[in-house]
């Protein structure tokens, strides 16, 4: 700023200094700003897009609708219709799926259970031999007092039988462990009644905006329409001479 600029602003106040008058501003720095504003508005569009993948809560100043709408425009045109993006197809495979993997889960806590079965009818046997041994080591250090092996025979197997019937506690704990698992996975046949019963919602949905915009004309017989018409914005894929040349074939066609 000039002397004269400054001797001018001081002979106007104090109040002419809060903030420079537009015609002040050269044009080349309006433009730089409104340049400036653009990439910050960008940034702030990409940050709203980054909190919304990482779950983060949004700024309240991130809300602004141009942004979000800029970043629901990223999200177009959707992915094809292709087997891999049919909504309905995949959730007919999620239920499918689930459906197969919850019966192969049935059958391995089945298979879990029996052996804890057979465990505890083995433990059930050997319980009885331990109490033949007992009752055999009782008679004799009752007959005998002061053979001291015979009484560190009959503590022994006290302490086995002591041993035997804790696995048999441990073997039906886990017998009622694996009954309660399969109670616990009757959530499948759930989810998969919730499942079946959007996918006939959107089936009917479906169908009823088929038959909503059902033509009395076939697909085949109506005109060809422009890609471009007078007013459209860019240029890249305007009609070309071959594209005019099919429509008016195809309306020769129709006579």
């Amino acid at each position: 700023m000039t002397q004269e600029e400054l001797d001018a602003l001081m002979a106007g106040g104090l109040d002419d200094l809060d903030e420079p008058k537009s015609e002040d501003v050269p044009a080349e720095e309006i433009l730089e700003e409104e340049a400036v504003e653009e990439v910050v508005d960008k940034d702030v569009g990409k940050a709203v897009k980054d909190d919304m993948e990482n779950g983060e809560d949004i700024d309240e100043e991130k809300k602004d609708a141009k942004e979000y709408r800029a970043d629901a425009n990223m999200a177009w045109p959707p992915p094809p219709p292709t087997e891999d993006h049919k909504m309905v197809t995949q959730l007919d495979d999620v239920t499918k799926d689930s459906e197969v993997k919850a019966t192969q889960i049935f059958d391995k806590l089945d298979e879990v259970n029996n052996v804890l079965m057979e465990m505890e009818t083995d433990i059930d046997n050997v319980s009885q031999k331990i109490d033949e041994n007992i009752s055999l080591f009782q008679k004799l250090a009752d007959k005998f007092p002061n053979i001291e092996q015979f009484q560190k025979a009959l503590d022994s197997n006290n302490d086995i039988k002591e041993s035997l019937e804790a696995m048999t506690v441990k073997a039906q704990t886990g017998e009622d462990e694996v009954m309660a698992a399969m109670d616990i996975m009757q959530y499948q046949d759930i989810h998969r009644q919730k499942i079946e019963r959007v996918i006939n919602v959107m089936r009917a949905l479906s169908k009823y905006i088929s038959l909503l915009f059902e033509g009395s004309i076939d697909d085949e017989k109506r005109v060809g329409s422009a890609v471009h018409i007078h007013g459209d914005e860019g240029t890249e894929d305007l009609v070309t001479t071959d594209d005019i040349e099919a429509i008016i074939e195809s309306l020769g066609k129709k006579k």
